[in-house]
């Protein structure tokens, strides 16, 4: 039988994940406190400018971590620093410009986790590449924000040593075009996934991209530690995605989907529940019986999907307003959030 759904390589990265969504709230919390004490107005719109990007990208981890599918908590040793930092950001003892330098740190540190997250993507499977590419918009824009805080800096810093402006010379040019050309493809593509992040058939068509990614990846190895690997994330990927669907979605789509095509979407998640349970008790050691059962569960799975993004998406547009879409969206993440931390202590 499957030993563990859990792979340390893939905790690794939640771990990691996490590690993120705590700076990005260390962000959010430090430029609201720069902003209150901020020297001038200049400096105060820049840096509202990038609160509003990075509550918005906030927003984004959030969707990320429900598509990875495995819930963690930060490091204990980034839980203090964290809170090192609030207090360190919250006291007198740093002038504005040295808490600015801070700033910029917590920004670099940001961007160098996205980039390690995505290079350890590649290396452990292409189904995590799927669920965390929206972490691009995040590293765009952060980048972006480095650039502009090392203006800010310049500026900041002359000004506190003498009192006056500091000379604009190629430099600062350079660093607003890099900061402008950074913002601009981070904020298109942030606000593009951030809309798309609150479509409810946007974000369902992601986790069936990422399973079928996984499914792919079972079909291209017979290492009974890889079926292992890939078949627990598949296990936690389908269980999540189908208790959130029967909590959130069926029951709102089935005055307008009908009775008979809802029940059928309830019965065939059913089955997929069973066959998930039935290849649990199987030995991944016995590669190819293995994987014949997984393939089994794939076609049961690609006849679900199909008719959940045809006739039910063409449902859910016809007869929901943006608003609802926007709304089912936010109610389905919150739900799989929740299961995936109820799975996650169940298997402790």
């Amino acid at each position: 039988m499957v030993t563990t759904l859990d792979d340390t390589k893939r905790m690794a990265i939640a771990q990691k994940l996490a590690d993120m969504r705590a700076i990005q709230n260390l962000l959010i919390s430090t430029e609201q406190k720069l902003i209150s004490s901020a020297p001038d107005q200049d400096v105060r719109e820049r840096l509202q400018n990038m609160l509003a990007d990075d509550q918005k990208n906030l927003g984004v981890l959030e969707t990320v971590l429900v598509q990875y599918g495995i819930q963690s908590e930060p490091h204990d040793t980034m839980k203090k620093f964290v809170e090192q930092a609030e207090q360190m950001m919250s006291g007198s003892e740093l002038s504005f410009y040295q808490k600015l330098i801070q700033h910029e740190l917590l920004k670099h540190g940001q961007v160098m986790s996205g980039i390690v997250v995505h290079k350890a993507a590649q290396v452990v499977g292409a189904d995590i590449e799927v669920a965390i590419g929206p972490l691009n918009t995040v590293n765009f824009e952060n980048r972006a924000h480095q650039e502009q805080l090392k203006g800010l800096l310049e500026l900041v810093g002359v000004r506190e040593l003498t009192g006056k402006d500091a000379d604009q010379g190629l430099w600062a040019r350079v660093q607003d075009a890099v900061a402008a050309l950074s913002g601009v493809a981070g904020s298109v593509l942030t606000q593009n996934s951030d809309k798309q992040d609150m479509n409810i058939q946007t974000l369902i068509r992601l986790d069936h991209n990422k399973v079928n990614t996984l499914f792919t990846e079972v079909g291209t190895t017979k290492d009974p530690q890889k079926l292992q690997e890939y078949f627990g994330q598949i296990y936690k990927d389908l269980t999540a995605h189908a208790i959130a669907e029967e909590q959130v979605v069926y029951p709102k789509v089935r005055p307008f989907y009908g009775e008979g095509d809802t029940q059928e979407l309830y019965d065939e998640q059913a089955e997929m529940k069973q066959m998930l349970d039935e290849i649990k008790s199987m030995s991944p050691a016995d590669a190819d019986a293995f994987r014949s059962k997984i393939k089994q569960l794939m076609e049961a799975v690609g006849d679900h999907i199909r008719q959940e993004e045809s006739t039910m998406f063409a449902a859910i547009d016809k007869n929901c307003t943006d608003e609802q879409k926007e709304q089912m969206a936010t109610e389905f993440k919150t739900a799989k959030a929740k299961i995936q931390e109820e799975m996650a202590a169940s298997m402790k």
